[in-house]
């Protein structure tokens, strides 16, 4: 048996406790020392050091570094420092980026109760919640964070906020009677209250059944050790393309010493000059202009009201083809609003949303503010505790949230709570989950009493023994009941959680019993209350869907809320299925990843739940993005690939086992991060397309000139001067570039696709094919076979391939072709175009630097030869696709 189908008694006799007088201070030391303190474990931690040399376990860092020994060994020092500035800068970046991503626990930790009032040796004293033991006694009072997690034994009017824990969005009423029923979720489990939960009402008393890790919140702890991070697809396609270079380096290695040995060249120059070739394989900038693009794209992101908190989140984001969501605070606006009353064999549309007053009442699509109306909304306001506090230009509830609505909906008609102060107070019998009603008693000006009761309409209804019409009563007989009935079910049918209103009168003078407040009631009308859909949360579903993403709500709410909601925002499509959490409890891992690809709401689920669920979406190959605010969402967001916190509402835990935040708590800023996502990956293969093929070029015009037994055509200095120059400034550009117009038109990518897939391999190829011919064209028309051309014929074919490269780099900006785009649109291309051009000038025509770079001064022919060379890649290919 579980705690929750014990009785009080029961939970006593097993915990060793006396509900009376509490534990012995001598139990309570002997307890500690076994059991341990009130807290869970944390994943130990790495050291500061450790956390940054884990910086150059990356492959493609550790191909730099070869890189680096390498460029050493061939003299080339200023080579071998810059690589080793831009391995330093990243490692930096990165341990910076890690060093605050694991602090969900200590976060956690902060929901603690610091004190908590406990009975020991029959007296009440407040101890550290920490030194709580099983079987404890704690008492618990409105705005008390609960200390531990609690079998309840006495409660009057008791609420718990529970949101964080469970996702539901509305506080829970407790009780004290054991539940007989097999497998309950915490949802489900009224007569427990949970460590860290909020108390919203009311008081009580419970027996502490579960200290640290072996709370409900403590599990979540465990499983946020137990879950690792995935590797994001960016990272995999990183180190992909490092090990892909590195099979090129070494095969052009071995082909160049062979080829050079066979010409009858020395094995040692062959071994320098093979080792070159390797070394111009490598873009060293690449890493550095990856992290310059994302840090670009989170810059970008600030702006559409997003914190990335880890800069590989936003490209994986734009890989995703799965969105988890959570539904309250998510998709809704996690603020209860009247959305419909029906009053009098009327209905009435309440217009506005959340907590904001704005809004009025239609019938027939005629606005309307009947008397019969106006008296109904201000017994809602009179029966509610509720306030409505106005902070930072947002409206929001100090209370109850279904009090709040229907003081919101009562100041939408101009009935102000604080201007009712004619009405006196007399009485209350409160809210009891199993009376399900609550009523207070009200004098009016004129000096009458009215007994207000609000509650569940099966209840009221089946009380009721008049119903109000217009401003007369009638008897309720049993057709006006079926009525009624019809329009709760109606309104259930819309996901409005419906509240009925019923009144007693007593003539001035009468003093009623308690008794008598709920009897002989007049059935006055319901309300429907709904946690609304957000509007634009709607609207990005449906771009996500035209994008290839599918979105799956999951929730602790019940389910046919969850559905209604779901269809509402088209997440819900006919024929998908709507799965709960005791559902999910029946299936094994293998059957849930077969049929998950058909189901699109989970309902009543638990932590262990959603992480099942993200789980099984990656073993069939999606890459999963997973959104949520509380602590319950926790491990699937930290499991998840992309997880998503909300800022406002979200808890620290949340936000810091995830890897963006959203700042406005909207799902269509996930949308706008998608695009962005997208648009950096894209940007990504437009430098990669653009350094590869540059140094293929390079590459090709070295192997040429060994193949023809020509002199080098390019010297060391002038290979250096063209990967730092030219080829890193316009790759930054690229970086830049604003996003195509289809880009959120596209199905999302494999999340196999290597850096290469849809063609960019064979572009890298072709390009460079061709940039490094027009390069050895230029230099064997101007070295002729006469070595007192060499410089001369070197200057010529150094200046043709950087030419090639920075026209080429304007073809680079369409997946399309070079005539897709206005080559005007990247106004930062365009200045790094300029730039590198500037410093190609100064290194031929600034005589100091012309021994240095082994450049001459180019005549006007020279560079009439030099740009029609250099046009025929980019022009020629151009022409060829479009």
């Amino acid at each position: 048996m579980r705690w929750y189908q014990f009785s009080a008694e029961e939970t006593a006799k097993k915990t060793g406790s006396d509900p009376q007088k509490g534990l012995a201070t001598k139990e309570v030391t002997q307890r500690l020392k076994r059991d341990g303190r009130n807290e869970w474990k944390e994943e130990k931690s790495a050291s500061q050091l450790a956390l940054f040399l884990g910086q150059f376990k990356d492959f493609m860092v550790l191909v730099l570094l070869a890189a680096t020994v390498i460029s050493g060994i061939l003299g080339e020092y200023i080579d071998s420092i810059a690589i080793l500035l831009i391995v330093f800068l990243n490692a930096l970046i990165g341990f910076f980026q890690e060093r605050n991503a694991e602090k969900s626990l200590s976060k956690l930790k902060e929901l603690n109760a610091p004190m908590a009032r406990v009975l020991r040796d029959g007296q009440w004293s407040r101890v550290s919640s920490a030194e709580l033991v099983m079987g404890d006694i704690v008492s618990l009072t409105a705005g008390d964070r609960v200390p531990a997690d609690l079998r309840l034994i006495a409660v009057t009017s008791l609420e718990t906020e529970e949101s964080a824990l469970t996702g539901e969005s509305l506080p829970v009423a407790k009780m004290t009677e054991p539940l007989n029923k097999e497998q309950l979720g915490p949802q489900d489990q009224v007569n427990i209250a949970f460590m860290s939960s909020l108390v919203t009402r009311g008081n009580g008393t419970g027996i502490v059944i579960g200290t640290g890790s072996n709370t409900a919140v403590g599990q979540i702890a465990e499983l946020l050790i137990d879950t690792k991070r995935k590797q994001t697809p960016l990272e995999k396609r990183l180190e992909k393309l490092g090990k892909v270079l590195i099979v090129i380096a070494l095969l052009l290695t071995a082909l160049t010493v062979l080829a050079g040995v066979y010409r009858g060249n020395p094995l040692y120059d062959m071994l320098l000059a093979g080792v070159s070739l390797a070394v111009a394989v490598i873009p060293e900038g690449l890493p550095a202009i990856v992290t310059v693009a994302l840090s670009l794209g989170v810059q970008r992101m600030i702006k559409q009201k997003a914190i990335v908190r880890r800069l590989s989140a936003v490209e994986t984001l734009g890989s995703a083809t799965v969105i988890c969501s959570d539904k309250t605070g998510t998709l809704t606006e996690n603020q209860m609003t009247v959305k419909e009353i029906f009053l009098s064999g009327n209905s009435y549309t309440v217009t506005g949303s959340g907590y904001d007053p704005s809004g009025g009442f239609y019938r027939g699509g005629k606005e309307s503010n009947d008397k019969a109306l106006i008296r109904f909304l201000r017994y809602g306001v009179l029966a509610s505790h509720a306030k409505m506090i106005r902070k930072k230009k947002r409206w929001l509830i100090d209370g109850d949230p279904t009090e709040g609505a229907l003081v919101v909906a009562g100041k939408k008609a101009g009935l102000d709570a604080d201007k009712l102060t004619d009405y006196e107070f007399v009485h209350e019998v409160p809210f009891d989950s199993k009376r399900k009603r609550m009523t207070v008693l009200i004098r009016t000006p004129e000096g009458k009493l009215v007994a207000i009761t609000k509650g569940a309409p099966d209840v009221l209804i089946d009380k009721a023994v008049y119903e109000e019409v217009g401003t007369d009563k009638k008897p309720l007989a049993a057709k006006d009941k079926k009525v009624l009935y019809e329009a709760v079910d109606q309104m259930a049918a819309k996901a409005l959680r419906t509240i009925a209103v019923c009144i007693r009168e007593f003539p001035a003078g009468y003093e009623p019993k308690e008794e008598e407040l709920e009897q002989n009631m007049t059935f006055i009308g319901l309300n429907g209350l709904i946690d609304p859909p957000r509007q634009e949360a709607k609207d990005a579903i449906i771009d996500c869907r035209k994008a290839g993403i599918k979105t799956v709500m999951i929730t602790g709410d019940h389910v046919k809320t969850a559905a209604a909601i779901a269809k509402m925002l088209h997440i819900l499509p006919a024929g998908g299925k709507v799965v709960e959490g005791k559902d999910l409890d029946r299936m094994s891992d293998e059957e849930l990843r077969t049929e998950v690809d058909s189901m699109y709401v989970f309902a009543r689920v638990t932590p262990e739940h959603k992480l099942r669920i993200v789980q099984a979406l990656q073993h069939v190959g999606h890459i999963v993005a997973m959104t949520g605010d509380g602590v319950n969402d926790a491990p699937a967001i930290k499991a998840s690939d992309i997880g998503i916190s909300m800022g406002i509402t979200g808890t620290d835990v949340a936000k810091e086992a995830s890897g963006l935040v959203l700042m406005d708590d909207n799902f269509a800023t996930i949308k706008a991060a998608i695009k962005e996502g997208r648009t950096i990956y894209s940007n990504i293969r437009k430098f990669v397309r653009y350094l590869l093929a540059s140094n293929v070029g390079e590459i090709l015009v070295m192997l040429f000139a060994m193949i023809l037994a020509l002199p080098m055509p390019l010297v060391p200095i002038q290979i250096l001067w063209v990967n730092l120059v030219t080829d890193g400034l316009p790759a930054i550009a690229l970086g830049m570039d604003k996003a195509e117009d289809e880009v959120m038109k596209q199905k999302p990518r494999h999340p196999n696709e290597g850096v290469f897939a849809r063609g960019l391999g064979t572009k890298i190829v072709t390009r460079g094919i061709l940039i490094g011919s027009v390069t050895i064209i230029a230099f064997m028309l101007m070295y002729q076979g006469d070595p007192d051309n060499l410089i001369y014929a070197q200057t010529t074919a150094f200046t043709t391939l950087v030419m090639a490269q920075l026209i080429h780099v304007f073809d680079c900006r369409s997946e399309k072709s070079v005539f897709a785009r206005n080559p005007l649109g990247n106004i930062w291309l365009i200045g790094a175009v300029l730039i590198s051009m500037i410093l190609l000038l100064a290194v031929i025509y600034i005589t100091p630097l012309q021994p240095i770079f082994h450049t001459t001064d180019l005549l006007l022919r020279d560079w009439l030869l030099i740009m029609g060379l250099s046009a025929v890649p980019t022009v020629l290919f151009g022409f060829m696709k479009k």
